[in-house]
């Protein structure tokens, strides 16, 4: 067994992880960075980066539909799962490989196995890491960061363990003809999206009545509204009972007393702190339900033990970890006073169609300002003219503005690359936009980002 001194441990080479450990390294500290399953995290193994991939597979079938419109005669033969599946493997390799380079140039000392933090004394952690041999180094450090982020989350019922997760369904051996996707959250309907675009037959079971409830409200109803018209069955203000094997599918019994017949069942019904077996019962770390309780410095309620991203109540969002790290290593290696600044941090939704929001929705408008002007707008994009059929996609965007200072505080759309255009708009409105500055700003025409600086109607009002 060995010991040795370092200036920051970090338990976790996830987003937040990677990007505080290589920034304090580079900077001439001595440090380490704890991973027992592979670098990059949830975002890049198991998330944002093989989900947008599958995202765009998706998407080449609708192309695929628009091509005759626009003078394309194509024939397609099918869709090859496995061959989306590699590809997507190949990728992840890749950016893993990245990662460690990155690690490796900035002197980041990588250590594979679990971390657990065995006591802290006067401030110095000692933490022990176990690699996949049962073999155990012993490593102390003024600074410990959790970073572990965060694991699905799956409510037990009977025959739940036949059910899959996020962390399995990129990596399915075949993808048959009928899925079943519990949840109403956004990991939830892009899936859905996903597996109804390639061809499967695809039922959304949620309990409540509307999925994306934390979205705004307009927003997610406009959302609802195109998942069933493009096709995913949806089983609104219902859930999963039980789970029984039948042949080889499995037969559902839900909650409102109908049964469905699946071949997969995906549980996206949440994450929760990853947070097993790191020895927190060796410290004062306190938790806040269920998450590490920090203040705005990163500090537990232990002398020397941090912790950031995903772990933490609050955004679960890869950049805002990344950002984090970033003021994390600042406070504590650069003498900043810098906090980290959570408002009007932009998010997609990559389903088909994209949505993208910024800033306050309507209802917590209502709640911040005294009065509030709403403008929207909703159409058919240019790009859906030649079909001939009026069952067209629908496109919608939504201003939400503090009357009182004009300042706009709201701004949501869905639409196709919702998730691209949304990122320049939400720096204008982290610098305070105001909607006069976007009706005297000139218009990119034609596309579908001029509509937020040509609405000029509030809503309830006639022109």
């Amino acid at each position: 067994m060995t010991t040795t001194r370092y200036d920051l441990l970090v338990i976790g080479a996830g987003s937040g992880g990677v990007r505080a450990a290589r920034v304090a390294a580079a900077q001439g500290h001595r440090v380490a960075l704890i991973e027992e399953a592979y670098l990059g995290g949830t975002c890049v193994n198991v998330g944002c980066v093989p989900k947008k991939l599958y995202s765009y597979a998706a998407h080449v079938s609708e192309d695929v539909h628009l091509a005759s419109s626009f003078g394309w005669d194509i024939q397609v033969n099918g869709f090859d799962w496995t061959s989306l599946v590699a590809n997507k493997s190949k990728e992840i390799s890749r950016l893993n490989g990245i990662y460690d380079r990155l690690l490796n140039n900035s002197g980041v000392n990588l250590f594979w196995g679990h971390g657990r933090i065995e006591q802290v004394v006067d401030g110095v952690s000692e933490v022990s890491v176990t690699d996949s041999e049962s073999a155990v180094q012993v490593l102390t450090a003024q600074r410990v960061l959790i970073a572990t982020g965060g694991t699905p989350f799956c409510p037990e019922f009977p025959g739940s363990e036949l059910a899959i997760t996020s962390n399995e369904v990129f990596d399915l051996p075949a993808l048959r003809k009928r899925v079943a996707v519990v949840g109403g959250g956004y990991i939830a309907v892009e899936f859905a999206s996903i597996f109804n675009a390639l061809g499967i037959e695809t039922h959304l079971i949620y309990r409540g009545p509307q999925c994306l409830k934390s979205f705004d409200a307009d927003l997610a109803h406009a959302a609802q509204s195109e998942y069933a018209r493009k096709g995913v069955h949806l089983q609104l203000n219902n859930n999963i009972e039980r789970i029984e094997q039948q042949g080889d599918g499995f037969l559902l019994t839900l909650t409102q007393g109908n049964t469905l017949c699946v071949d997969h069942v995906l549980m996206a019904t949440g994450r929760v702190p990853n947070l097993a077996d790191l020895g927190l019962e060796n410290t004062d770390v306190q938790l806040e339900d269920g998450f590490v309780k920090i203040n705005e410095r990163f500090e537990t309620t232990e002398a020397g033990v941090f912790a950031l991203g995903d772990v933490r109540k609050g955004l679960a969002l890869t950049p805002v970890a990344l950002e984090e790290a970033m003021v994390f290593v600042d406070q504590q290696f650069n003498s900043s006073e810098r906090v980290m600044d959570y408002d009007n941090v932009a998010t997609a939704v990559f389903s088909m169609p994209n949505l993208a929001t910024v800033g306050l929705t309507e209802a917590q408008a209502e709640q911040k300002c005294e009065n509030v002007d709403v403008y929207e707008s909703e159409f058919a994009a240019l790009k859906q003219s030649f079909l001939e059929t009026d069952d067209k996609e629908r496109s919608y965007l939504k201003l939400v503005v503090d009357a009182d200072n004009d300042v706009v505080v709201g701004m949501h759309m869905m639409s196709a690359d919702a998730g691209e255009i949304i990122q320049g708009f939400a720096a204008a409105i982290k610098a305070g936009l105001t909607k006069q500055q976007l009706d005297q700003t000139v218009g990119v025409h034609p596309t579908l980002a001029e509509e937020f600086v040509t609405m000029r109607t509030k809503r309830g009002v006639q022109e």
